[in-house]
């Protein structure tokens, strides 16, 4: 009998939702007089980091809480949920998500559960379409099991947005802003006017090297551009991934210089006819080589950086 209630035992045991979801406890920092945000740790979704990996914030108006982004399994949805019920008993109104990549979007269905709003931005329709949302959930259960198992679902959102959105709740103006298309097609932002916060998705990250993948970085160094222009300024911006900047414009300055250096480099390789393993190992890396997550990112956003712009020049010669 115990030989065969023991796997049985094991398996809850090891489940997000009743074990291991315990030893999550997150703790928020306090960014200004109504926000706060979750920072994950830098690197990559790991075991050793349970998937936390990936900031989240939150804004309590005086009328209900607005979240944005939902960090990257449902145990940590549900951290987050009882670590915002330590600081408000107001009620969560609203998700804005910042993107539909896993590491942001997974603690989505535990949010739902309390009957919660979610916002994002209509071509996120595309993750969903194009069988991106199931393939990429596949993944994450094989690597990050049991955080993401077979219970894990993406949540698609309540309201389809098609660009920028203001709306206000209790004491507070929110500016949703649309990118244009930058890290991923339906990036979002977030910006608190009166606080002067802005939560930036992963259109930033702090102290590590950015996921490029086959992102458009013409449009991306075009949105950081959108931020810096923003009035009133920031006074603190939350990346994605990182610490949060209270000097917005050196803190960007990663950001834009990494996307600056892959665009000149792999760019110059592409004018030159080189091909990309040549292109890629004569690369002076050195600047970003100490940075966490540059052995597991760099070589895959020089790749995607090197296609785009062999597509750059072919549609610029056609024209």
């Amino acid at each position: 009998m115990l030989t065969r209630l023991f796997p049985a035992m094991l398996s809850l045991m090891l489940a997000p939702g009743i074990g291991l979801a315990q030893d999550i406890v997150l703790t928020p920092q306090r960014l200004s007089a109504h926000c706060w945000f979750f920072q994950g740790e830098s690197g990559v979704a790991s075991l050793a980091n349970k998937g936390f990996m990936s900031n989240a914030g939150f804004v309590v108006t005086g009328k209900g809480v607005v979240i944005f982004a939902a960090l990257g399994t449902p145990a940590l949805g549900r951290a987050m949920r009882e670590a915002i019920r330590k600081i408000t008993d107001e009620p969560i109104r609203r998700i804005v998500v910042s993107h539909y990549h896993a590491d942001h979007i997974y603690g989505l269905q535990e949010l739902k559960t309390i009957g919660i709003d979610i916002w994002a931005h209509a071509k996120a329709k595309q993750y969903f379409a194009s069988g991106q949302a199931a393939e990429r959930l596949a993944q994450r259960r094989l690597d990050l099991a049991p955080w993401v198992d077979a219970s894990t679902r993406v949540v698609p959102a309540d309201l389809w947005l098609d660009g920028d959105t203001d709306f206000r709740l209790g004491e507070m103006t929110f500016r949703l802003l649309y990118s244009g298309g930058a890290h991923s097609p339906e990036d979002m932002l977030m910006y608190v006017v009166e606080d002067r916060v802005l939560f930036a998705g992963d259109l930033v990250f702090a102290g590590r090297v950015p996921f490029v993948g086959p992102a458009d970085s013409r449009s991306w160094l075009a949105a950081l551009d959108k931020m810096l222009a923003l009035t009133p300024a920031p006074t603190t911006v939350v990346p994605g991934h990182g610490a949060a900047s209270q000097d917005p414009v050196r803190d960007m300055a990663l950001t834009r210089d990494y996307l600056a250096y892959l665009r000149e480099s792999m760019g110059r390789a592409v004018r030159d006819l080189e091909p990309f393993e040549d292109a890629y190992v004569k690369t002076d890396w050195s600047r970003f080589k100490s940075l966490p997550a540059f052995e597991a990112a760099n070589r895959i956003n020089a790749y995607g950086t090197y296609l785009l712009l062999e597509e750059e020049e072919l549609r610029s010669a056609q024209r």
